[in-house]
């Protein structure tokens, strides 16, 4: 889903849930500026979907229109399916992943990136026969994740057979620190991330 569909789709619901809802907290629940918030508001009422009444003291009462309903529920169909698709898709790869790593005689896997991803991956892991060893990831405050030490870099594990990408911000940068770590054949990144195999690796902190 892209990010202005699912922006839509909070939008709607926050009207859905609360007729007086403020683009104050629209904005803060939807992590964007007010400004945008604003845009978007005036976007679905263009639309048709939202209908918006003057409320006291100068606040403003927004409702959905039969036609927001009817996109309200379009959209969360939409976002169900292409979570589940997302779900199916990563752990097939994840597991074709840890196949290949079972074949090499890899068991010692980490992940980068604590992510949707690393969630699917530590599910994938738990039918094969291999062994989470930690997870990678500096901007998380997590100590530990499925029983696995959490760092900040590569260098606070020990025995690493490979690492598996799975950071859904910027994959492309975590595959060339990990190259830059271990030899790119014990680097692996799931196809739905859409990362290259072949570009110049720079050695860069993880």
């Amino acid at each position: 889903m892209s990010e202005e569909t699912e922006i839509t789709l909070g939008v709607l619901n926050a009207v859905h849930d609360n007729a007086r809802v403020t683009q104050r907290s629209v904005s803060r629940d939807l992590g964007i500026a007010l400004g945008l918030t604003n845009s978007y508001l005036k976007r679905c009422v263009k639309k048709g979907l939202i209908k918006v009444q003057q409320a006291p003291a100068n606040r403003y009462a927004y409702y959905l229109t039969p036609r927001g309903f009817t996109e309200k529920s379009r959209l969360t169909a939409e976002y169900v399916t292409q979570g589940f698709k997302f779900f199916r898709i990563a752990r097939t790869e994840c597991s074709e992943i840890f196949e290949t790593c079972n074949l090499r005689g890899w068991n010692r896997v980490a992940l980068h990136g604590l992510t949707d991803i690393a969630e699917i991956a530590v599910l994938s892991a738990t039918n094969a026969d291999i062994q989470i060893v930690g997870v990678i990831d500096r901007s998380s405050a997590r100590e530990r994740y499925a029983g696995a030490p959490v760092v900040d870099t590569f260098e606070k594990l020990s025995d690493v057979d490979a690492v598996v990408i799975t950071d859904l911000g910027k994959p492309q940068d975590g595959y060339n620190q990990m190259v830059s770590k271990l030899s790119r054949d014990r680097v692996f990144a799931p196809g739905i991330l859409n990362v290259s195999t072949t570009v110049p690796v720079v050695d860069e902190p993880s």
